[in-house]
């Protein structure tokens, strides 16, 4: 029982907090992508073009989706809320190391990490929202990934090293975070 209240009240609380602080998903990306309104210096609107790249070697916890990868569906909602367009937005994401394995369909990440993907539902959505996904050929080579292995829609690149530079070459830029 006292497990029971304790789920219960933190489940309360994060609500809460969440509702409190004004973070909410989409308008793009529903259920996932959480941000909040902000008073703006540095204005952003219909004019503005992004073409960015995200670069995801951390994989998620075990049952969590990758918040890494989450990072993405909040930078393409938080902007589209704020008045840029999305055919004014491209994304890209370059993932290796240890997130390779999010990057799994669903049976071959079972036989690796014995749980389901959690991050398959935010991969899907981004695909749909034309974020380009590619996996580091030279961390699936380590971690024995094939090209059969992955999510559908999610591209090999002969490494995130020539990813990066291929995508910069096209006027991507590097997200820090």
């Amino acid at each position: 029982m006292k497990t029971l209240t304790l789920v219960l009240v933190l489940f309360v609380f994060t609500t809460k907090l969440s509702i409190a602080s004004g973070f909410g998903d989409g308008p793009v990306i529903y259920g996932f992508g959480n941000h909040a309104p902000v008073k703006l210096d540095q204005k952003v609107d219909d004019s503005t073009q992004l073409k960015v790249v995200f670069d995801v070697a951390k994989s998620g916890e075990k049952g969590k989706h990758n918040r890494h990868i989450d990072s993405v569906a909040r930078f393409l909602n938080m902007n589209v809320a704020n008045g840029v367009k999305m055919e004014n937005i491209e994304l890209a994401i370059v993932v290796h190391g240890k997130a390779s394995e999010d990057l799994l369909e669903n049976s071959a990440f079972k036989a690796r990490r014995d749980a389901e993907n959690s991050s398959i539902k935010l991969i899907d959505q981004l695909l749909k929202h034309n974020v380009r996904i590619y996996l580091c050929g030279q961390s699936a080579a380590y971690h024995g990934i094939e090209n059969k292995d992955l999510i559908e829609g999610v591209q090999m690149s002969l490494s995130a090293m020539t990813a990066h530079a291929l995508l910069s070459q096209k006027g991507y830029s590097l997200n820090p975070f």
